[in-house]
């Protein structure tokens, strides 16, 4: 019997989050402590607001060299316009997001606030340890076939 995997299944919950308010230069060192291609933006009640991304960066380093900063100031600099998901949302959709975007994370929200983060990573992850349950004898394509019915039902 096939279980549908949802985003609040497999996202990642202890996240490397910035402030609106934080200096660009520590949120760019943060980063690279963390070993992050960008973090989620959330205000102090924990509302997402955006993502610091290494793109986000290079246009910071750009406007450093060729015009003085308006402010150093994450808020300024975060991209709002990052695709995100909720932490209902089945396994199938959050790939499509990834095949539709050039997202490499996927901010999981419950209603406005970051409950999560998933990345592409753990979306192949969460597919092979399904197949993995799977009898050798059955088909993976059988399993491929109940996500895809899955994901095409219609929700009320």
């Amino acid at each position: 019997m096939y279980q549908a995997i949802l985003a609040k299944d497999i996202m990642a919950t202890r996240l490397v989050t910035l402030r609106p308010t934080m200096d660009v230069f520590e949120a760019m060192s943060l980063l690279l402590r963390n070993r992050v291609s960008g973090a989620p933006v959330v205000d102090e009640d924990g509302r997402f607001l955006g993502v610091f991304s290494e793109k986000v960066c290079m246009s910071v380093l750009i406007d450093a060299a060729y015009d003085s900063l308006p402010t150093n100031e994450v808020g300024v600099f975060l991209d709002p316009n990052i695709r995100t998901v909720d932490e209902e949302i089945e396994i199938l959709t959050i790939a499509q997001v990834f095949l539709l975007t050039d997202c490499r994370q996927v901010p999981v929200l419950r209603g406005e606030k970051l409950v999560g983060m998933i990345s592409r990573r753990d979306v192949i992850r969460a597919t092979l340890d399904a197949l993995e349950h799977i009898p050798q004898r059955e088909s993976t394509l059988l399993y491929l076939s109940a996500l895809r019915e899955l994901h095409e039902a219609p929700t009320m």
